[in-house]
């Protein structure tokens, strides 16, 4: 699990190339998050943000955001919640060192709760890892409409090793 940090321990921050980094490898060399339109919106060690637009070629039923991106897109932040976890444990490493940690990184669970359908303009995701270990993580993930309401959860298990 991600330590919560005290008043008497700083928080880490990431370096600004650590984020543009991971920003590079998520929205311009993972060609399926440029299909969906996946973007980052917030980086930190213990929580990622991300933002969808509807668009009329990720519509299932009429006017509902499909299933499968809902789906792919939770399990896509999901897997970036994990590297940024595995980059704030090799904090003593170099940004571009960090980088380099994530070619092994998979998906080997995933579930997806359809609590809404997928109605509006915009949607906001969210993932924090729960536990890090040094072969599997496990996440939690939420897909949120424009006004903040709540549409699907996620749970994921990642290889990282």
């Amino acid at each position: 699990m991600i330590k919560k940090t005290t008043a008497a321990e700083p928080a880490k921050e990431f370096e600004p190339e650590f984020v543009a980094g991971l920003k590079k490898i998520f929205e311009d060399m993972i060609a399926f998050n440029q299909v969906l339109g996946l973007k980052i919106t917030s980086i930190t060690p213990d929580r990622v943000s991300g933002a969808i637009a509807m668009r009329p070629d990720l519509v299932g039923s009429p006017n509902r955001l499909h299933g499968g991106v809902i789906s792919a897109s939770l399990d896509a932040m999901g897997g970036l919640a994990v590297m940024a976890a595995i980059g704030a444990r090799h904090m003593d490493e170099a940004p571009a060192q960090r980088l380099h940690r994530f070619g092994k990184l998979g998906t080997i669970d995933l579930r997806i709760d359809y609590l809404r359908p997928g109605i509006g303009e915009n949607f906001e995701l969210h993932a924090e890892v729960l536990r890090l270990g040094s072969r599997v993580a496990t996440t939690r993930m939420e897909f949120r409409g424009g006004d903040g309401k709540l549409l699907s959860t996620g749970a994921g298990a990642y290889i990282v090793s």
